[in-house]
Parts: structure tokens; C-alpha cells; sequence
């Protein structure tokens, strides 16, 4: 996916878990439509954008454990 002009200027966060050490790390940004999610080692790669719904159902998902590897 190509990033769109509003992907460059939006305010890109890291998590407070997110470690100085250089680790894999994902970036997100509030967008007026919704949300986006990009490799914070790559910044200029690939973003992936979704609804607020969208992010909505997956952190309640994060949240119950859905994902959980273990």
C-alpha cells in the first residue's frame, strides 16, 4: 500500500513497551478517517490503514486475549 500524503504528515506514536534498544517495533497514527500502522524501522514502507471500527474490534480483541501465542 503506498502512503498517502496524510500517512506523512500524521503524528506517529510507538508504544510505551517499545524498548531505545532498536527492537521490531510498530508505529501508529489518529487519522481523521481512522488509524494507520507502520514498521517503525521501516518508515517509508507499507502502511496499513483501517476504520476506527476496525481498530476498535482489535484491541477489544488485544484486550480478551485473542491473540495471545502462548
Amino acid at each position: 500500500m503506498a502512503i498517502e500524503p496524510s500517512d506523512r504528515s500524521a503524528a506517529w506514536f510507538k508504544s510505551s513497551f517499545s524498548g531505545p534498544n532498536g527492537n521490531a517495533c510498530v508505529e501508529v497514527a489518529l487519522l481523521p478517517d481512522g488509524v494507520a500502522v507502520r514498521d517503525s524501522k521501516d518508515q517509508g514502507g507499507p502502511v496499513l490503514r483501517f476504520t476506527a471500527q476496525e481498530w476498535v474490534a482489535f484491541l477489544a480483541g488485544v484486550r480478551a486475549d485473542e491473540f495471545d501465542v502462548r
